[in-house]
């Protein structure tokens, strides 16, 4: 179990929203301020990384045949958990995230790991994967909350900061966020689908802008090496 290479993936290298390219319908749907973005990802955490375990822990019991069947039930199981436990004591957020929280169920990064990666390795190794594919996908979000957000709107962090009573973090979605200019002068686009659109595809090129980068670099010193030792 190598823990530094899966953090790596998970955030950089096999990013599930960046480079898989998996997940992307509720990435752009909800991804129009900061309080439905970290409520999104946290769940998806939360979800990913329970899913992987048990799965992984039920992994040479399960019949080939009807592995899918299983993966969608058991992924069933704790989407109905964290769905119940948002209703129950963070209802704003349920009711922001809406019909994004039970489709869950069939988002293909959950189903992904545990086909790709749950059902072949041990409970350690999914527990880590779920961890950190949950958190590139988290921070994905994030990221694109902030920008859609303070491009349109002219603030960021609504729902979820506080600073009329003084700064702080509020989970009853009643936040004003930051202002940091007038919404008279924002890009009001950029809070409609189009501009998930235009926001996902940025930083996906720019993703594969930097792996390529980097590939390069590693090539170019891996040719230097070889160099020196002829």
């Amino acid at each position: 179990m190598n823990i530094k290479k899966q953090f790596k993936e998970g955030l950089i290298t096999n990013n599930p929203v960046l480079v898989q390219l998996i997940g992307m319908c509720a990435t752009m749907a909800i991804t129009t301020t900061l309080f439905n973005g970290v409520g999104m990802g946290l769940s998806v955490l939360i979800i990913l990384t329970c899913c992987n375990v048990v799965v992984s822990a039920i992994r040479k019991i399960i019949p080939n045949e009807i592995r899918l069947a299983i993966f969608v039930v058991i992924i069933a199981g704790f989407v109905t958990i964290v769905d119940l436990l948002l209703k129950a004591y963070i209802p704003a957020l349920s009711e922001a995230l809406g019909v994004f929280i039970p489709l869950i169920v069939v988002n293909c990064i959950i189903i992904g790991r545990a086909e790709a990666f749950c059902q072949k390795n041990p409970i350690g190794a999914s527990f880590f994967d779920g961890i950190f594919q949950g958190l590139g996908y988290t921070v994905v979000l994030i990221i694109m909350c902030v920008f859609r957000e303070l491009v349109g709107s002219g603030k960021f962090g609504t729902g979820l900061i506080d600073v009329a009573n003084g700064f702080k973090i509020t989970m009853d979605g009643t936040g004003g966020g930051i202002e940091l200019f007038s919404a008279d002068y924002g890009a009001t686009i950029m809070l409609l689908p189009f501009g998930g659109f235009i926001t996902l595809g940025l930083l996906i090129a720019l993703m594969q802008y930097m792996l390529k980068k980097s590939a390069k670099k590693k090539e170019a010193a891996a040719k230097a090496v070889k160099e020196g030792e002829e």
